[in-house]
């Protein structure tokens, strides 16, 4: 079982540019990071299941800027101190995401492109896809548990990008059930870090890297 602090390291055959490395106490702040996803995937994807009807969604929208937005991406500013581009990129993106979420949300007029909105959402949510499949390939050096996170989050995106786009509610359901499974599956990675890491073990597995 490799150490928890690299759960988020893709290994690297070549050797690894200079990086300042920060004190010897410097946290782990991948759970930090699982941790802020899990949440709030996990709450606007009850609305997007159909668990919670839609008139309920602006209670993630809190979530969505301080939790999910901007602890997560401050989660990413760490992983850069740390040296982690994998991490750095992951959770800097996804915090950038969830604030980008908040402000779609609350702040953004989309009346005037009538039918046209649930197209442009769906483009949004696509582009969200693409990002995550490229960093599910890149999640196979990590752990197991990581790599799953992002397999089925990629599913979940294309999922509600389809259903945005189309109106199909179907495809929504489906990824928001997806969306559930995906923030169970982070919660693990993050309570495996934050375990492992209190209790000085390999309390919970994560999975080799490939």
């Amino acid at each position: 079982m490799k150490n928890i602090d690299t759960d988020l390291q893709p290994e690297a055959n070549a050797a690894p540019a200079a990086v300042v490395s920060g004190p010897a106490s410097f946290a782990d702040p991948a759970a930090l990071g699982l941790g802020a996803f899990a949440l709030t995937t996990f709450v606007l994807s009850t609305v997007n299941a159909g668990l919670l009807p839609a008139t309920v969604e602006p209670i993630v929208f809190s979530l969505a800027l301080f939790y999910g937005g901007i602890a997560q991406f401050a989660a990413g500013m760490w992983e850069f101190a740390k040296g982690n581009t994998f991490g750095a990129t992951a959770f800097t993106s996804f915090g950038a995401f969830w604030m980008s979420f908040w402000y779609l949300a609350t702040a953004t007029d989309l009346s005037a492109a009538g039918a046209d909105a649930g197209k442009g959402v769906g483009v949004w949510l696509f582009a969200w896809a693409i990002f995550s499949l490229y960093m599910t390939i890149a999640a196979r050096k990590t752990s197991m548990a990581v790599f799953l996170v992002f397999v089925v989050l990629t599913v979940t995106f294309f999922c509600l990008s389809i259903g945005a786009y189309s109106g199909v509610v179907a495809f929504t359901r489906v990824g928001g059930w997806l969306g559930l499974i995906t923030a169970l599956l982070a919660w693990y990675a993050s309570f495996a870090v934050v375990a492992n890491s209190t209790f000085k073990r390999n309390m919970l597995p994560v999975g080799p890297a490939a």
